[in-house]
């Protein structure tokens, strides 16, 4: 799972050359502690503030500048991760992290739909599935930051106690409190092909309003999960059990017939993206185990669906 790339350790000032070489692991880290792209992208910029809100002197007095940068953003989400907490509670129904397109239909945001530099892309594996960030986002500020510097970027635990201003021993039992959570909440994945099948086999009866189909799909203790943000409407609650969540999407769909309904890879795994005249307005997240739906987050907030191809 690791996927550290080595910072920089020349002495003197690389200027632009840092920006370049740098930014994209500093996205890549901020985003699996912060569960955000827009939260990532301020970090980064705070980050590269600081760096050159400093002095040429100071600059060049600086080791290695990757490992700098690499610290004071860690400290910087450290520091959002903390303070999120008490924002989570004036948040309007649930929260789930922000989705993410595969990179050919990655957008940024940006004004006519223009392709976003390289550099603000998120690297798709294991450690930004749905499931798995949901997870983190239960974790402590503190065991999210020490699991994901140490098991996701590779860094090691004397690293990390430097980073966080903890000892290597408290780091490790940090990432080791972390581990457990990630084992007890997951269950073994199934393969990507049965999984891009359940999807495609959940769209098919959802467009159908085919009730039993949806049920046989989903596991009989399944969650829905929806997060609107209070921009827009969707369920304030988790909706639990197959029939219950069969019912909820076969009503949705009578609701809404002009929705178009597309398979996407979402945050690297198989996914459904909901679009009304061109505009993608929900994104569907799957958790499946033992060929069967075990989890769906429906992510519905505007603000979290700008990387999204529109159009």
């Amino acid at each position: 799972m690791t996927i550290r790339s080595g910072p920089g350790d020349d002495r003197t000032d690389p200027g632009l050359d840092v920006i370049i070489s740098e930014r994209r692991q500093l996205i890549n880290l901020a985003y699996r502690l912060l569960g955000s792209l827009a939260d990532a992208e301020d970090a980064v910029q705070e980050t590269y503030a600081r760096w050159y809100a400093m002095s040429p002197r100071q600059r060049e007095g600086i080791e290695s500048a990757g490992a700098w940068l690499t610290t004071v953003a860690s400290r910087i989400c450290l520091d959002l991760l903390g303070s999120a907490r008490a924002r989570r509670e004036r948040y309007v129904g649930e929260w789930l992290p922000e989705p993410l397109p595969e990179p050919a239909e990655w957008t940024g945001g940006r004004p006519g739909g223009t392709t976003a530099d390289p550099a603000d892309r998120v690297t798709l594996d294991e450690s930004v599935g749905m499931a798995f960030l949901v997870v983190l986002d239960s974790m402590t500020p503190a065991e999210r930051v020490a699991f994901v510097l140490h098991d996701v970027f590779g860094y090691s635990f004397a690293e990390v106690a430097q980073i966080t201003g903890r000892t290597p021993a408290a780091c490790r039992q940090l990432a080791s409190s972390a581990r457990r959570r990630i084992r007890a909440s997951q269950a073994p994945p199934a393969q990507a092909p049965r999984q891009a099948r359940l999807v495609r086999d959940f769209k098919k009866a959802w467009e159908a309003r085919d009730i039993p189909a949806l049920i046989g799909l989903l596991d009989p203790g399944a969650t829905m999960t929806a997060d609107g943000g209070g921009h827009v409407s969707a369920a304030l609650r988790p909706i639990d059990g197959a029939e219950q969540i069969a019912r909820y999407a076969a009503d949705l769909a009578g609701r809404a017939p002009s929705l178009t309904i597309l398979e996407r890879t979402v945050n690297g795994q198989p996914g459904l993206v909901a679009q009304q005249d061109g505009v993608t307005v929900t994104v569907f997240a799957f958790g499946i185990a033992a060929d069967r739906i075990t989890r769906i987050w429906a992510i519905r907030n505007p603000d979290k669906l700008r990387p999204w191809t529109i159009g």
